[in-house]
């Protein structure tokens, strides 16, 4: 897919190692066609990371993606360099005039407060409330996707007794809707998480279907009438090593967090992890881009 980035954006060279297929920007603005306009709300705090895994995932289509990025303006990063921020984020008071057909709102390393406890939860309805109106359809990774189902349909929360942490299989329900077409009966995923909205609670939610779910993990994917919403309550987006980093990043924080599930060789965090849910999330991002794609107006102000 050819996406569409700024020229000199730090992860752009990554992507082109990596043989991806990313349009200059002077020659997208030549290709007859339209391009569909993809905004991603980045609320991790290692923003960099979270790009390159996102603009991985976008990879695997044949439309032409314009790509902006936003965050909160009501949140200090201070992870991200202040120089990146401004140079390739606007804030959603510089893009609420704006239309996309399609909005990515990642998760976030806030789940153990309650959402009314978190800085940003304002800005976060005012968008929540802004993406009935101005998109498509809003695709919502982990924390985000646990805030969508609470903001839209009032599903609670709950505090897991241990942090979820591996790689899960899940079993596909419904397959002949258009975001699960292709899939093995079972696909695995990472989940990284402290909190759960019960399965028995979103089934019960008559606005959403549940596509995929675990018996280990819960609920993966549920997607909401005509396509609008689409919630993912794990990490389809992660690379190989990034469970690793967070075991890492947990110890030397003096957490006592168990080896990721099903990731390790062996149990063993010695040796290198395997890569097992590459294929599926790549088709779960480009069955989503088709989604959007089929149900988007030409004209970006008939969205209603």
């Amino acid at each position: 897919m050819p996406i569409n980035v700024q020229n000199d954006l730090p992860v752009r060279e990554i992507l082109e190692e990596e043989n991806l297929f990313v349009v200059e920007e002077e020659r997208a603005t030549h290709q007859d066609i339209r391009p569909l306009q993809i905004c991603i709300l980045n609320l991790m705090p290692k923003k960099e990371d979270t790009e390159l895994q996102l603009l991985r995932m976008l990879s695997n289509t044949p439309l032409q993606l314009d790509i902006t990025f936003m965050r909160v303006g009501s949140h200090e990063s201070t992870h991200t360099s202040s120089v990146h921020l401004h140079k390739f984020y606007y804030t959603f008071a510089e893009l609420k005039e704006r239309r996309f057909d399609g909005l990515i709102i990642t998760g976030a390393p806030v789940e153990k407060l309650e959402y009314e406890e978190v800085d940003y939860w304002p800005e976060l309805c005012d968008i929540f409330e802004w993406s009935k109106t101005h998109v498509t359809s809003t695709f919502h990774i982990c924390w985000a996707a646990q805030a969508g189902v609470y903001y839209h349909y009032g599903l609670p929360k709950r505090r897991l007794p241990y942090k979820l942490f591996g790689v899960y299989p899940h079993k596909v329900h419904h397959r002949k809707e258009p975001l699960v077409r292709g899939f093995d009966d079972y696909f695995l995923i990472p989940h990284s998480r402290y909190t759960e909205v019960p399965a028995d609670i979103i089934h019960a939610c008559p606005d959403l279907t549940v596509l995929a779910e675990s018996e280990l993990a819960g609920v993966l994917l549920a997607i909401a009438k005509g396509g609008r919403q689409v919630f993912i309550f794990g990490h389809a987006e992660y690379d190989r090593y990034t469970l690793r980093d967070e075991y890492i990043r947990d110890h030397e924080r003096g957490i006592d967090t168990a080896l990721p599930e099903n990731y390790f060789p062996d149990d063993d965090p010695e040796k290198e992890p395997n890569l097992q849910w590459r294929s599926h999330s790549s088709l779960l991002y480009a069955n989503w881009i088709n989604l959007v794609y089929q149900m988007t107006p030409y004209n970006l102000d008939d969205i209603r």
